[in-house]
């Protein structure tokens, strides 16, 4: 018996346990065993088979970097299919922010009151808006970029950086205070929904 075979006889909690000790065939058979499955969910969902492909690659990446650490309990078909679920639900997010984003800057530019002076403040604005954001203390700026910029959730970034959720939580909302008391308020929101 081969060893590809060895590893498809071996049920899903003792791939993840012998995962956990950094053994690239178990890897390999549970991304065997359930690619098919994930594949499909993800694209019923996006209806892109290529961004469906990326989301469980980056998925089967996080799972391979947090393999000394991931704790499973249930059944392992049910936490993949929730993680990409998660990325699904994430690239809609992002996909939601990314679009008003760009039709509340649409409206801006439109404005026939906004010409290159406009444009010149805009770019001001975000530099200083940067360059907060990087003032921000470590932690608080760590915890604001992966959920502003990264759209991650609560959740997410508590496991990314193994965290309470609460700490996030607190991270977030005091960034939030701290960044509105430091930049201007004037086309703020507008500008910059993520604010």
């Amino acid at each position: 018996m081969g060893l590809k075979a060895e590893y498809k006889g071996l049920a899903d909690n003792q791939l993840i346990l012998l995962l956990s000790k950094d053994d690239e065939h178990a890897f390999a058979e549970i991304l065997d065993r359930y690619y098919i499955l994930l594949f499909s969910f993800a694209y019923r969902r996006l209806d892109d088979k290529e961004l469906a492909r990326d989301l469980i690659h980056d998925a089967f990446t996080a799972i391979w970097e947090k393999r000394a650490t991931l704790v499973i309990t249930g059944v392992v078909e049910a936490y993949l299919v929730q993680i990409v679920k998660n990325r699904v639900l994430n690239h809609f997010k992002h996909q939601k922010v990314s679009k008003k984003y760009i039709e509340n800057f649409g409206k801006y530019l439109n404005d026939p009151q906004n010409n290159t002076d406009h444009l010149v403040r805009h770019n001001d604005l975000s530099t200083l808006i940067e360059k907060e954001i990087a003032a921000l203390p470590e932690k608080m700026r760590v915890v604001f970029e992966l959920s502003r910029k990264h759209s991650m959730n609560r959740q997410e970034i508590a496991e990314h950086l193994n965290i309470p959720e609460n700490t996030v939580k607190t991270n977030l909302q005091r960034s939030l205070k701290i960044l509105r008391t430091k930049l201007p308020s004037s086309n703020l929101s507008s500008i910059f929904p993520f604010l």
